[in-house]
């Protein structure tokens, strides 16, 4: 009975693991492109441009806005093609290991849905709204 439940387990596990992974990639885009556009909107330049001083690679990430998306979108492929592979994936029949399996199930697929808008509103900042100006 272990090892299918070590199986059953790593399959959500790894299913969560990605969809965190896409989140941090996602997040990228918004340090590219949302948070500086958001920062110049509000008159703040000059918090622009200690962001900057402080956190240099933020022009270099910046600079290289179509590799970040690029592999955020492959990461978000990537988790969303296990998520959905494992969306009916078996869980224990032990009560309280099948509500962890859908909690766990449940908390991943939230995750992945604010990956997935936080890479859209970084694509909007990126290469949608500079096409308004």
């Amino acid at each position: 009975m272990k090892p299918l439940l070590r199986s059953v387990n790593s399959a959500g596990s790894w299913s969560a693991r990605t969809s965190w992974l896409s989140l941090f990639a996602s997040s990228g885009t918004l340090l590219c492109c949302a948070l500086p556009a958001l920062l110049v909107a509000l008159g703040a330049g000059a918090a622009l441009s200690s962001l900057v001083a402080v956190l240099p690679g933020l022009v270099w990430v910046s600079q290289y806005k179509e590799v970040v998306f690029a592999f955020a979108g492959l990461m978000l492929v990537a988790s969303g093609v296990l998520q959905w592979k494992n969306r009916f994936a078996p869980c224990p029949t032990d009560p309280a290991l099948r509500q962890t399996c859908m909690r766990v199930r449940k908390n991943s697929a939230r995750v992945y849905l604010a990956s997935v808008a936080t890479y859209l509103a970084g694509s909007w900042f990126a290469f949608v709204q500079p096409l308004f100006y």
